[in-house]
């Protein structure tokens, strides 16, 4: 019976604060905004906001000294909305289960006030989180999306300050690691939130939420900030208002068509790497658009499955194509000397499929080498896989083996990157045949990733064929000269660095010097390395 009782006023309690309240509170929010239609001209007149210039017209020269005080929704960003990017930390840190629960709150989101919404999502989105896993989300995931929405002005006034300075009322957890390694601020100071153990409660910690104004007072005292960024609200004019110099961001300029678009050659620091399944930003829109779709992608994945595995090269080409799958090829296949060996085939590695989308371009069978694959993924691919174990020597021997009886497929980054840039080649393949042909590889998919460092290698081949148009580009090259092969006297070395230079020119990319393991050290804190039961090291993921 007390149980009850209690049941009885949790829900009374949040039926009031949740809904009713609200919904109070929306209704004169409405009831104020029909009387600001009705007495426009007298409002504009009386009772205008302050008005603050747009950041297009900050000066950046003699900054190097100044102070700036911003915070990155609104102020960096240019969209103010924080959803999406709870709604990465929901998917990726979470579950989809959790994701698609913070989805279905969106309507009631929409009549809350500020301050029970961003509660109600930190609720849905850290309840039960492990740290762990908001730490690999803000290490590896959403610095990528927060990049890609960067106000260009906003960002050229920022690097043109000596000290930054950020206030925001969403979690410190959520934006910290990225303002203070990719944009080099000083300070962050953003809402705490309450820890059991290893886990997030989903509360808001006894100091509440930060109120932006208060916070800077609190901050700075009696002296000023030089420069404040912040959004059209009133929030955030009570914020910047407290700054020598205040200026709105704003999507353009409108007089001058200036666009706000950041350019990723304009990137505070080059995106090589980063992690997390979804290829989009999750506004509400866009993850409803997801979820429905859903059914209809784990469908066609096992069908395009199917038919790669079980029909001929030509049928499944056709079938492929079909159900959506956008196949570009260039070149043919090269020309076969008289040696008994295969032709070693190099390519840019995008994904776990990209041996057998060239086995179908070419219709004939291809072995191929990798360092790790999942057991789900050995068993269902259609084509010949062959673990190497990273010991040079023995590495060798099988692919000389390999070759001597047939075409052979190799990735010398040894691992997946998702943008435009090329790792270190291992130079081994250079060392075991002179008939080698290069193949540009590049992949697109717009809704899921196909690979991951953290994540269920089994399922990287599923979220491909997951996409509604997966699309593969590949272009085979002329087969490499004798001459600058080995056989012809070049090292090993400048054999597979030319072949790199060589591919990344074909698509477009910057070559680099990162491994495989300067991706695994940097979206999974390891070097993708475990231990086996026999005390072996074995690789975790491409």
């Amino acid at each position: 019976m007390v149980f009850q009782m209690v049941l009885l006023k949790l829900a009374d309690w949040i039926l009031y604060q949740l809904l009713a309240n609200s919904c109070y509170r929306a209704a004169r929010k409405m009831r104020s905004y029909g009387f600001f239609l009705k007495n426009q001209s007298l409002k504009s007149s009386q009772q205008q906001a302050p008005s603050f210039p747009n950041v297009f017209k900050c000066g950046l020269e003699n900054r190097g000294s100044d102070i700036l005080a911003c915070d990155i929704h609104g102020g960096l960003l240019r969209t103010e909305s924080f959803f999406p990017y709870f709604m990465l930390v929901a998917f990726e840190g979470g579950s989809i289960l959790r994701a698609f629960l913070l989805l279905l709150s969106c309507p009631i989101l929409w009549v809350l006030d500020y301050e029970l919404k961003l509660r109600a999502m930190i609720f849905i989105t850290f309840c039960g989180l492990r740290l762990k896993d908001m730490e690999n989300v803000s290490r590896a995931v959403l610095p990528k999306f927060y990049l890609e929405n960067l106000h260009l002005k906003a960002f050229e006034v920022l690097a043109s300050t000596g000290s930054r300075f950020a206030f925001t009322s969403v979690p410190r957890v959520m934006v910290e690691g990225f303002l203070k390694e990719y944009l080099l601020f000083d300070n962050v100071t953003g809402t705490e939130l309450h820890t059991v153990g290893h886990y997030f409660t989903g509360l808001v910690s006894d100091s509440g939420l930060v109120l932006k104004h208060r916070a800077l007072k609190d901050y700075f005292g009696d002296k000023k900030p030089d420069i404040g960024l912040g959004s059209s609200s009133l929030h955030d004019h009570l914020f910047i208002s407290l700054c020598k110099e205040a200026y709105v961001v704003s999507r353009d300029d409108g007089n001058s068509g200036t666009s706000s678009v950041m350019p990723r050659d304009k990137y505070p620091k080059p995106l090589v790497f980063h992690d997390g399944r979804l290829a989009f930003l999750p506004t509400p829109f866009a993850t409803l658009s997801m979820f429905m779709w859903l059914p209809i992608g784990v469908f066609l994945a096992f069908f395009r499955l199917f038919v790669g595995i079980h029909l001929p090269y030509k049928l499944a080409l056709c079938l492929g194509i079909w159900s959506g799958v956008d196949l570009r090829v260039k070149g043919c296949s090269p020309s076969r000397s008289g040696h008994r060996k295969g032709i070693l085939y190099v390519c840019t590695h995008r994904t776990l499929l990209d041996p057998v989308f060239l086995s179908t371009s070419l219709g004939q069978p291809l072995t191929a080498v990798t360092y790790s694959l999942s057991r789900m993924s050995e068993l269902i691919a259609p084509i010949r896989t062959v673990r190497l174990t990273r010991e040079r020597k023995q590495d060798g021997r099988t692919m000389q083996r390999l070759l001597s009886e047939g075409d052979l497929v190799v990735c010398p980054e040894g691992t997946t990157c998702r943008e435009p840039y090329l790792l270190r080649f291992s130079s081994l393949f250079a060392e075991l045949a002179n008939e080698i042909v290069p193949v540009a590889m590049n992949t697109r998919v717009s809704m899921f990733y196909g690979t991951t460092a953290s994540g269920l290698k089994c399922l990287d081949p599923i979220f491909f064929l997951m996409n509604p148009r997966p699309s593969y580009h590949i272009q085979i090259l002329e087969k490499l000269p004798r001459e600058l092969t080995c056989a012809g006297g070049r090292s090993s070395c400048e054999v597979a660095n030319y072949i790199q230079r060589k591919l990344a020119d074909t698509l477009g990319f910057e070559c680099t010097t990162l491994t495989r393991k300067d991706k695994y050290m940097m979206l999974a804190g390891n070097e993708g390395i475990v231990q086996d039961k026999r005390g072996k090291s074995q690789s975790i993921g491409k």
